[in-house]
This record gives structure tokens, sequence and C-alpha cells, in this order.
């Protein structure tokens, strides 16, 4: 390409001659057989030129998701892997990289053989003088569902803390409240399905419309298999389709691991439960077909008899173990079948359910349950104990570049678990207040009611702790920042889109687009805005104090359990972010340094040994924060504390027991409480949470826990 554009700028001849070719190919408008030519020679590509929509259909290349541009390669192909990671081996053998964090591993055709390749490189690029036979610290993007564990035979260190971010997020959650809210959102939305409904339907949307494409090609390939079978080579190709389309909606978590070497007994049942969930959701469906696939996605090899036989299957229907040139088939479709079910499950309820089902939204994160609302202090204990006895090294997050919230953002919302009835009166007033906001969209008011409940449960997480509720008289006046009403804008409408009820990023609803984001300007910046914020401001208050007593809960939660802390870019203050990407803004380092140094240089005392004779002086300094709690500097001294508090005794934290210390008082459930102990180390940590039931006009600290 560089030669031609030389001779082109060289030779006034040659660009003639190329520039009548390309008059000649490029046809005449309102004269069809004018483009022949071009389209012979397009036909005559590598590839079939097509109109963008068809990929949804119609494609024979694994993408990233259903990104077009983003093809997936074949990484279990060991040329690939070498020929990709030349950079990652250079990066390790300069001594520039210590450890990598694999994201989307489950999009791979055989993770378990990427990440033992992975440490084998890793090994063979280790700088000299150190020791390759520890391995390579690698944590896996791994999205557990609840009782899920991390498969063990990756040679990993843990995940990279999703699983714990739930868990966690779970001890600020009242059960009792969330019934309650339950009960507000099917009254408010008119919505009653279950959340597990929600997931399925959402689901199957994925797999009838982003999706497709690549159900039809697994299709097509269990066709093939199917008609390998006297038994079941008449199965039509469409009910294939449908079965195997019901079995990736009933799946329960994001993949199996089905493989050469085998499968284990977590993959049967998480096989045998989505087979079993989609023969009950369809009764009128003749079941072989569910047999068929059942067989077809636990392969037997040829010499396998007995040993592996699936449960759940009806044993008359039972079909003898394939040759073994049909097992290697089999296999291969299982596995692809793997890298699918994660895109649908990541779709179908990270990206549309979780934007439906609104009932508090703080639940709707990355490996979460909303149906699961609240978690017992024992299950949290328990949690530790596993996770210090398998996967101690793993990362403990609060907050990535992928949540769907900011970390504080979702303890305010947790909040209103505790505080129901308050939650249901002002959400009343605010949605009388705004309804003149809202506006027709095709026959409907945009937003509908299930998005405007969203709207305030996000608007009550995000508003800054600062803003004054009356700003002063004059049209101009304004209770939010500048850019705040465009956050939020952009936040509902990319909620909206995700939901796919009204609009979607492929079918795009202009009419519900722009009375959504009407609505959201209108009743921030509004003829109606003042009342509305001073309707919402006593819960706002409240919200936004006991939401950062949570956070600084969690903070210290996270610093102290077993595993390694990760402390998202920018989350040392205050993290009021939204999802991408507003999550991914630059960050102001300079002000945070500065804002730290302030601190430590007022007082010594910052570090955590200080001696007796600065106990008081201790005090009434982080007292002087508490108080001050709006403007950041207590979230940044308590994460700057338990850092250097890790740094200074990494045996006890890396390798400490954890025992969960049981709380005798009046407010015990509202404490969390343990010990960690290394030899004749030990460390004592309480927090709060659910401190609503504490009714303190200010944090809960000093009389609020003496008896």
């Amino acid at each position: 390409r560089r030669r031609v554009a030389r001779l082109v700028e060289q030779s006034p001849d040659i660009r003639a001659h190329i520039e009548e070719a390309l008059r000649v190919f490029n046809g005449r408008q309102g004269e069809p057989q004018s483009f022949d030519l071009l389209h012979d020679l397009l036909e005559a590509q590598a590839y079939r030129l097509a109109y963008w929509r068809t990929a949804a259909h119609e494609i024979n290349y694994r993408r990233f998701f259903d990104i077009n541009a983003l093809a997936g390669i074949r990484m279990e192909r060991r040329e690939v892997f070498d020929g990709t990671h030349v950079l990652v081996a250079d990066l390790i053998r300069s001594g520039r990289v210590s450890g990598l964090r694999i994201d989307h591993p489950d999009g791979l055709f055989d993770p378990q053989q990427y990440f033992q390749w992975l440490q084998g490189l890793a090994a063979r690029s280790a700088p000299p003088g150190t020791d390759a036979s520890r391995g390579l610290y690698v944590v896996a993007e791994k999205i557990l569902s609840r009782g899920e564990e991390l498969p063990p035979s990756w040679p990993v260190c843990g995940t990279t803390g999703y699983n714990f971010l739930n868990e966690l997020n779970g001890l600020f959650v009242d059960p009792a409240g969330a019934r309650e809210l339950h009960r507000i959102y099917r009254r408010v939305s008119s919505l009653s399905h279950s959340f597990e409904e929600v997931a399925y339907e959402s689901k199957k949307l994925i797999t009838e419309s982003a999706l497709a494409s690549e159900l039809n090609v697994l299709a097509d390939a269990l066709n093939r298999i199917s008609e390998r079978n006297r038994r079941s080579r008449d199965f039509p190709l469409n009910r294939l389709r449908r079965d195997l389309e019901e079995v990736v909606a009933c799946f329960p978590v994001y993949r199996t691991y089905v493989g050469p070497g085998g499968w284990s007994a977590e993959d049967r049942r998480v096989i045998v439960t989505a087979v079993d969930r989609s023969r009950r959701r369809n009764p009128a469906m003749e079941s072989s077909i569910f047999d068929f696939i059942l067989e077809v996605l636990l392969p037997r090899a040829p010499d396998d008899e007995e040993g592996h036989e699936p449960a759940g299957r009806d044993r008359r229907t039972s079909y003898p173990p394939p040759e073994r040139e049909h097992y290697e088939e089999r296999l291969a479709f299982s596995m692809k079948f793997q890298q699918y079910t994660a895109p649908v499950q990541a779709k179908g309820v990270e990206d549309t359910a979780f934007y439906r089902y609104n009932v508090l939204v703080s639940l709707n994160e990355v490996g979460g349950d909303p149906a699961r609302v609240g978690r017992p202090v024992e299950e949290f204990h328990s949690m530790n104990r596993r996770r210090l006895e398998r996967a101690p090294y793993g990362t403990l997050t609060t907050a990535t570049h992928d949540t769907k919230l900011g970390e504080d953002v979702r303890a305010r919302i947790d909040v209103l678990s505790e505080i129901p009835g308050e939650w249901a009166r002002t959400l009343s007033r605010a949605m009388r207040i705004n309804a003149q906001n809202r506006r027709q969209a095709n026959g409907a008011l945009a937003p509908d009611r299930n998005d405007e409940y969203r709207f305030y449960q996000v608007l009550l997480g995000i508003l800054p702790p600062q803003v004054d509720a009356d700003p002063g008289p004059g049209p101009e006046a304004t209770a939010v920042p500048d850019d705040f009403v465009g956050r939020l804008r952009d936040y509902m409408l990319k909620a909206v889109h995700e939901a796919k009820v009204h609009t979607s990023w492929i079918n795009p609803n202009e009419n519900y687009d722009q009375g959504v984001a009407a609505f959201v300007e209108r009743s921030l910046t509004g003829p109606t805005s003042k009342r509305f914020l001073a309707a919402l401001d006593p819960l706002r208050r409240r919200v936004a104090r006991l939401g950062a007593l949570n956070s600084l809960a969690q903070l210290v939660l996270k610093a102290t359990a077993p595993g390694v802390t990760d402390i998202y870019q920018g989350t040392e203050l205050w993290d009021l972010s939204l999802v991408d990407p507003d999550n991914r803004r630059l960050v102001d380092y300079e002000t945070r340094m500065r804002m730290l140094d302030d601190m430590e240089e007022a007082f010594s005392c910052a570090a955590v040994d200080a001696g007796p004779s600065d106990a008081a002086a201790q005090e009434r300094f982080v007292g002087g924060l508490v108080d001050e709690w709006r403007d950041d500097r207590i979230k940044l001294f308590v994460t700057a504390a338990v850092l250097r508090l890790r740094r200074s005794r990494p045996d006890l934290f890396l390798r400490g027991d954890y025992v969960p210390l049981a709380v005798e008082m009046a407010v015990a459930a509202s404490l969390v409480s343990f010990a960690r102990v290394r030899e004749n180390d030990a460390l004592v940590v309480a927090v709060p949470r659910l401190a609503a039931a504490l009714d303190t006009p200010g944090f809960a600290r000093g009389t609020a826990w003496r008896e």
C-alpha cells in the first residue's frame, strides 16, 4: 500500500490511471448496472460485505459480546497464545510486571489451559535471581454466582473480588426493610415479576437478538451431531435451536468447564439443573430433545460405559457412548456452548435485567443477585474463613472500572432498606411534584414509573453532601453542580437503553429518549426543581450521613478481611460515580496528595501506632474529621490509616487466622466484629452496620456504643 502511494505521488500517469479505474468501479447514481463491476470485485474477496444488522443473525466468527469490530482470537491454539503474549513475557522478564489481572476468562475456549500456559510463560520469563517456582501472581475476573467456587484446577491466586463486593454489600441491607421495599416497588411500578423471571426473559431477548447468530451456529452444529445417530437424526433444526435456547436462558451460572479432562460433579449439577428448569418451563414440549442436549453437553468418552452417567436422564432414551471421532465433536460442541452461555449471562443479566428490576438498585451489581437481600453476619464470617483457606491472596474490591455504581453510591442506597417508610413518603411527594415533568412518548409517559423509580434512588446516591436544597432566589439559581445534571441525564439514558423496554442502542426510540432527558433536566433545574429538592432534602441528608458510615465500615472490612485490598483509582475520596464512562473519568491525584499531606502536617498521629500520650489528641483530630465528614478527608484518612496498618503488619493480614467475635450488647445486630491473629500478634476489628436503628443525629460514636 505504501509502495502504491509512492508511485501515485511520483507518476502523474499512474495517478490518472488509478483515478479513472476508481471512477469506473464506483458506478453512476441512477444506473444500477454500472455497479456490477464493483459488486463482482467485492464478491471475489475473502469476506462478505454485509449490512451491519445482518451480524445479529448471520456471522461466522466469534465476537466480544455483540461488538462486530472486536473479533475473538483462538487463544487455545499455542501459536496464537505465543504470538499474543510477547509483550507480557517482556514485561515479566524486565521486572516491570509482578502480577496480572486477567479479564473475561470465561470467554476462553479452555480457561484452565490458558492459565497453565500463562504460568509456564511466567516461569520461563522470570528475571534472573527470582524464585520462579512460586508462580506469577494472577487474579481472574471470574464472576461467581451464589454457592459457586473458583475452579480449583486454575493456577491463579483468586478472583478480582466481585464475590467479596456483593457479600460485603449485603451486610448493609436490612432484609426486613427490603421486603417492604418490594411491596413499595410493586405498587409504584405495577411490576410483579420475580428477578428470576426478569433474568430469564432478558436472557431470551439476548439470544433472540444481539447474540442470535452465535445461537444459530451452535444449533447447526448440534443438528450435525444429531444426524449421526438413528435415534436423534429426525430432530428438526428449529426444535433443536428452540430447546438449546431454553437451556441457555435457564443456565444458573455464567458457564461450566467441561474439557478434555472430562467434567466435574459441579459441571454436571449445573447442566442438569439448566435442563431440568427448561423442562419445567416447557411441559408441553417433548423431552427427548432435552435428553439429547444433556447427553451432548456432558460427553461420554468411548470407553466410558458407566462411570459418568449424567443424572436426571431418562434411561429409556439413553444413547450409547459415541465413537472417538464423534466424541471429539461432542466435546468441541460442549466447549463452544460454554463460550456462549457466559456472554448471554453478562448481556442478559448485567446489561439488561439489572436495568429492568429496580427494587433496590444497589444490589444490581456485577455478580450480584437482587433477589437475595441482606447477608447474615455469620455468612460473611464463613465466606472470609473459606477465602483464607482456599484463596488467601485473592483481591478484595468495592469498585472497579465495570461496577454499576460507585462504592459510596451503593452504601447510600443500601440505607433505604433500613427506612422504607421514610423512602415511601418521600417518593410519593417527589412523584407528585415531578408529574408535570413527564411527557408523552408514543402513547405512554416518559419516563415510565419503573425508570422513574430508579432515577430517585440514583439521585439520592450521587447528590453531593454539600448540596443546598434552597440555593437562593432567581431563575438561574441551582442546587446542583454544573456537570451534575449532564452526568445523571447520560446515566439515565444509558439505563433505559440497556433495559431495552422502550428504547435500545440498536433501535433507539427518540421520543422516549428525549422525554427521559427532559425529565432529568426539568426535575433538577426546572420551575419545580427547588420544591422537589426541598422535599427530597430530609431523606437525602439522612441517607448521605448513614451512607458515609456504611462506606467507612466497608472500607475497614475490605482492608482487614483475608485477601489483598484493591482500591480503585479515585475512591480515596467519596466515590459518587456512576456506571462507565462516568467511573472512568480522570482522577485529580494532586488534590488527594495535597489533602493527605495537609492532614499529616496538621497532626502527626495519622500514624496508626501513636503513643498513649497522643490518645486524646488523636480522638480530637479524628472527631474533627468525623464532624466535617462531607469534605472527604475522613475517608482519605481511614484509607491511609488502614493501608499503613497493613504495611506495618503484613504477616498478620496475609497469614493470620480469622476469628469471628460474638457481640454481647443490645446493639449487637448493628455490629460486625472479628479478630486477626498470628502467633503473638492480634487485631480486633469492629464496625457498624444497619446504623439507622441507633437513631443518632450525628455519626454513631461515643455513647451510642457504650453500655
